[in-house]
């Protein structure tokens, strides 16, 4: 199996191995590994190549941990990912146990996109209005698009909510095309 086909099992295994409390530490060092593999080709060979031994990488990675302060569980996930090969798919493990959190703490992680910045007043109400639309708390993550005409377009999960002035001319476009 490919190993961005095996992101969402060991990420669920990570998940429920790593305790939903947890869960947001574990995460922030995984992301800290995967900074380090996009920084360091010499890290990210360590890991990907499977001419190093499990002993080589175990002590490497030990290394890197203790500087990091990287903790033991994540620092044994890391080791299982780099022997199974799935350790390639890195960002599709954090994506996917990102998303499982979430799921499991009745969350959800919204794109907002505006062309001005927006005060706190108007993103708290902003994440009242998700919150009954979606019937889960929000997490904003919040985005300047200047090529947004005006209004806003929120992502939520798979779904779009566009109320920019470019979207709706988009519509309108089809719309005419369609006649």
């Amino acid at each position: 199996m490919k190993p961005a086909k095996e992101a969402k099992k060991y990420a669920k295994m990570f998940v429920n191995s790593t305790g939903l409390d947890q869960v947001p530490q574990a995460l922030a060092e995984l992301g800290a590994v995967e900074q380090l593999m996009a920084k360091s080709a010499d890290f990210n060979g360590l890991l990907m190549n499977p001419a190093f031994s499990d002993e080589e990488r175990a002590k490497a990675l030990k290394a890197v941990a203790d500087t990091a302060k990287m903790s033991d569980r994540v620092m044994q996930f890391v080791l299982l990912l780099t022997g199974t090969g799935v350790i390639a798919a890195l960002s599709e493990v954090i994506r996917n146990a990102t998303q499982i959190y979430l799921e499991k703490k009745k969350r959800a992680r919204a794109t907002v996109m505006t062309p001005v910045e927006l005060s706190k007043e108007h993103l708290d109400r902003l994440k009242v209005s998700l919150k009954k639309l979606i019937d889960r708390d929000v997490d904003l993550d919040y985005v300047l698009d200047p090529s947004l005409l005006g209004g806003v377009m929120v992502k939520v999960g798979s779904t779009m909510y566009d109320s920019s002035i470019k979207g709706q001319l988009r519509l309108l476009k089809e719309e005419l095309i369609k006649g």
